[in-house]
């Protein structure tokens, strides 16, 4: 029985981190992307599993390499300049993956804003990046405040609309912190994310009744109507506002598209996304607080771990605290749904791997 079989049994198979990095990156190689980039994009989607957030991991791999192979990803490793006026930046991403030209984003804002305080730079014509919270926890690591914004195609009506109108894009703030852990927000806009959604599909499982609506705007808790319908804001007119903004905060600023003209990241799959980010660097050094508003960011989290527990409660998290207990609990190993595991293993068939099976479970010592 093979171990994807034997995973069945259990939903879950257990794959070591760096075993699994590499894999997906020889995937990744296999279809023409470079191999330093490879592994860049291999490590951040399985980073997001280690850290509890499947819906932005490897399972995301077969619909990236789909669209590599169609040509509506670049095998490019970054976009173009296309604007510079000092604070004020635009790339064209040219389609390129979301996790090179985000990097390349925020290379520039942090450079910028550690000479003039304060920097943004939006992209347009982009591609999925991964969890945006990654980008705002790198400026926040160079004494920055990262903000990170991105559209999506339109997944969420208005409240009490039946009509798909923005997307569930997500924001991210990360703050320098003197402390164990990233102090971070990181949340898409909906409900739940549409990764959440097909995870449900694919185990067979229904989904909450506030998640989503069908394509008629009826509730519902079936995952296959909800993929087929749309998500529902978070916290309804207020997360709804917030996506509206964000959306021309990013495709509005760059240029790039905006509401319908981002296209479906599961639709046609040689037709580009289209998506836009926005990333905006603010540097604590040029403020009188300097290096200790890290030690204020540290003391206010504190603060929140520490706080009161309500009955039945083990643990209060400060912002960012889970994500980080998440990735220290996984001891290095991700634990993948039999399922992402077969499509994993079918996607490498088609880029023409064949051991790809036995590179992931073969023993090769305590920390592959």
């Amino acid at each position: 029985m093979s171990a994807v079989a034997a995973g069945a049994e259990t939903q879950a198979v257990a794959i070591q981190a760096g075993r699994l990095a590499s894999a997906v990156a020889g995937i990744f190689a296999a279809v023409g992307i470079r191999q330093a980039d490879a592994e860049v994009v291999a490590a951040d989607l399985v980073a997001a599993d280690l850290e509890g957030i499947a819906s932005h991991g490897v399972m995301l791999l077969p619909m990236y390499i789909d669209r590599i192979v169609k040509g509506s990803v670049s095998r490019s490793s970054a976009g173009e300049v296309v604007s510079d006026r000092g604070s004020a930046i635009v790339i064209d991403a040219g389609n390129a993956l979301g996790q090179l030209t985000a990097r390349q984003a925020v290379g520039l804002a942090i450079a910028r804003a550690r000479e003039i305080g304060i920097a943004a730079v939006s992209v347009r014509n982009g591609f999925h990046f991964g969890t945006a919270g990654r980008y705002a926890r790198m400026m926040a690591a160079e004494n920055c405040i990262g903000i990170v914004l991105s559209n999506t195609r339109p997944l969420m009506p208005a409240p009490g609309g039946a009509q798909a109108l923005v997307g569930n894009n997500p924001i991210a703030i990360a703050l320098p912190s003197a402390g164990d852990f990233p102090v971070e927000a990181d949340m898409a806009l909906s409900a739940t994310a549409m990764g959440k959604i097909r995870l449900a599909a694919a185990a067979g499982q229904n989904i909450p009744a506030d998640w989503a609506i069908d394509a008629e705007g009826r509730p519902t808790t079936d995952p296959a109507a909800a993929i087929k319908g749309m998500l529902l804001p978070a916290a309804g007119p207020k997360g709804f506002g917030l996506a509206f903004v964000t959306d021309l905060l990013c495709g509005g600023l760059s240029d790039g598209a905006v509401g319908s003209d981002v296209r479906p990241l599961y639709g046609d799959a040689s037709e580009p996304y289209r998506c836009a980010h926005f990333f905006l660097a603010i540097h604590a050094g040029h403020f009188p607080v300097g290096d200790r508003f890290a030690e204020r960011v540290r003391e206010q989290a504190a603060r929140v771990s520490a706080s009161k527990r309500s009955p039945g409660v083990d643990r209060v998290y400060a912002p960012g605290e889970l994500v980080w207990a998440a990735r220290q609990a996984s001891g290095g190993v991700c634990r993948l749904d039999a399922q992402t595991v077969k499509s994993l293993v079918e996607t490498a068939d088609r880029a023409g791997l064949d051991d790809f099976e036995s590179s992931l479970f073969a023993e090769k010592g305590p920390n592959t």
